[in-house]
């Protein structure tokens, strides 16, 4: 088993002890993708706006992780999404099924307290390719 870490300057700097994304191979390749936050990469400074806004750059910095490793959103198999407030759900969703809906991988939505920078979301999310 082979296990590298994924790295792009496309999608934001981790912002503690965590890589943006650990690819094992083995000889199929599974990627895990830490949580990804409404960060523009090249501002480096938080979406403002609606849940629309900020799940569109989460799901966005995802994406380019997705595309360092070789993946597609295709590839995802499953994905966990955390809400601040989740009566944001119905918007968010609406966001998430432009990207996912075709694919439609495994998912959990959940409502916590808080996250990271005061933001309204962060998805994680596991691939499986070749």
């Amino acid at each position: 088993m082979k296990k590298s870490v994924i790295f792009t300057e496309n999608a934001p700097k981790p912002i503690g002890p965590y890589n943006q994304a650990i690819l094992v191979e083995n000889p199929d390749k599974l990627l895990v993708i830490s949580g990804q936050i409404p960060i523009n990469p090249e501002s480096g400074e938080i979406v403002k706006g609606d849940i629309r806004k900020q799940a569109r750059q989460a799901i966005e910095n995802l994406i380019a992780i997705l595309e360092a490793a070789g993946a597609t959103v295709d590839d995802v198999i499953k994905v966990t999404v955390y809400l601040r407030d989740i009566k944001d759900f119905e918007e968010f969703n609406e966001v998430y099924e432009e990207y996912f809906g075709h694919s439609k991988p495994a998912r959990a939505v959940v409502e916590v307290s808080d996250l990271p920078k005061g933001v309204k979301i962060e998805i994680e999310a596991i691939a499986a390719f070749e």
